[in-house]
């Protein structure tokens, strides 16, 4: 175990991919490595993104807007369950992450603790969950999807390695961790998504439990990014179940009787469809841009203006636990816009999209 915790085996991996150690030291400036395989990093770099914000923020838009809102409502569960635990361990365990001999060809997470990889947990959650709650819905190869879910997972945890972020013992863990998890979050959240929808009181139960499981997340001892990480993918969990249930509500969503019971056969959309799922990506992802921008900064004045501070000093300020008011904007300002993105993706946009004539036909039918 200590081998595989260890920093020699993840260098020995990198060495493997072509990463080498650079020998002459009379340039203090220069890295300390040099790729020799561009392939394998560029790769690596690419799969990596599957993993973070980049890839939340476009890929979970796409899913509800062009292919299927019933799975992406169960899926986003899932991966919001199975990230607040895997977070929430990496403040408790407080493991470091791997130090020479192996190399960080990125830094972007250096400030998060390593244990478990919750890029691998992503890695299982996302495409797995999608495999399952599609399997008895459509009509296509499952084991082809299977394998292309395989691949995916196993593209994000190599790079974990090659990118000297996780130890081995990190990505075992985590995969580990996912797996344990999903076999009994994958009929609950079945069961949770009909709940959400239906009850008259979802919203109140959203907002409650959410704040508190951000109010009460585990103290690391000092501050990381990651409580700001996960207030980011509870807002959007939340704004989108939100939005699913003022569907519902509101009578806009519906069951059907006109479509065969599933699993349903995919067909290959027509070029007329291909260019209204495009206007559809395209007008909805500069609204999403739009959103962000618009509600992290009218909150941020709004929550610097009540707690009496001056906005463009607390930016400035350094992030620290004891910099209470910094904590509060900036975990309440991630969870209002990223509620109000998942919120505009499932109700104001498609109620665009249809005034436009470019919305998905069956969206509002998808419980």
């Amino acid at each position: 175990m200590d081998y595989l915790k260890g920093s020699e085996l993840v260098a020995d991996i990198q060495k493997f991919f072509g990463v080498r150690k650079v020998r002459d030291k009379t340039n203090p400036s220069s890295k300390e490595y040099i790729v020799e395989n561009r392939f394998w990093y560029h790769l690596f770099v690419f799969s990596t993104a599957l993993g973070d914000e980049t890839f939340y923020s476009a890929f979970i838009p796409f899913w509800f807007w062009n292919v299927d809102g019933a799975v992406g409502r169960r899926m986003v569960l899932v991966w919001t369950i199975i990230m607040y635990v895997g977070q929430g361990i990496k403040d408790i365990l407080r493991w470091p992450r791997p130090g020479p001999p192996a190399f960080r060809l990125q830094h972007k997470w250096a400030l998060e603790y390593g244990m478990p990889s919750t890029h691998a947990m992503v890695g299982v959650s996302i495409p797995f969950s999608i495999i399952l709650y599609t399997m008895d819905r459509y009509q296509y190869n499952v084991p082809l999807g299977v394998c292309a879910a395989v691949v995916w997972c196993t593209l994000i945890c190599i790079s974990r390695l090659y990118l000297g972020m996780h130890s081995v013992l990190d990505v075992i863990v985590g995969l580990a961790l996912a797996i344990v998890l999903m076999v009994p979050l994958v009929p609950i959240v079945d069961f949770l998504d009909s709940y959400l929808l239906t009850n008259p009181i979802s919203p109140i139960l959203l907002l409650v439990s959410s704040i508190l499981v951000i109010v009460y997340y585990p103290n690391s001892g000092k501050w990381t990014p990651t409580r700001g990480d996960t207030s980011m993918i509870l807002g959007v969990c939340v704004g989108i179940h939100v939005g699913a249930w003022l569907n519902y509500q509101t009578g806009l969503m519906q069951a059907t009787t006109k479509h065969l019971a599933a699993p349903y056969v995919i067909m290959w959309p027509s070029y007329h469809m291909l260019f209204r799922m495009l206007l559809r990506t395209i007008i909805g992802f500069g609204c999403v841009l739009l959103t962000k921008e618009l509600f992290r900064h009218l909150t941020y004045q709004v929550l610097c203006a009540v707690l009496g501070v001056d906005a463009d000093d607390l930016k400035k300020s350094e992030n620290t636990l004891q910099n209470k008011h910094k904590t509060f904007v900036d975990l309440s300002c991630k969870y209002v816009y990223c509620g109000m993105i998942g919120f505009n993706t499932l109700y104001m946009l498609p109620q665009l999209f249809r005034a436009l004539g470019i919305e998905r036909p069956t969206f509002f039918t998808e419980i």
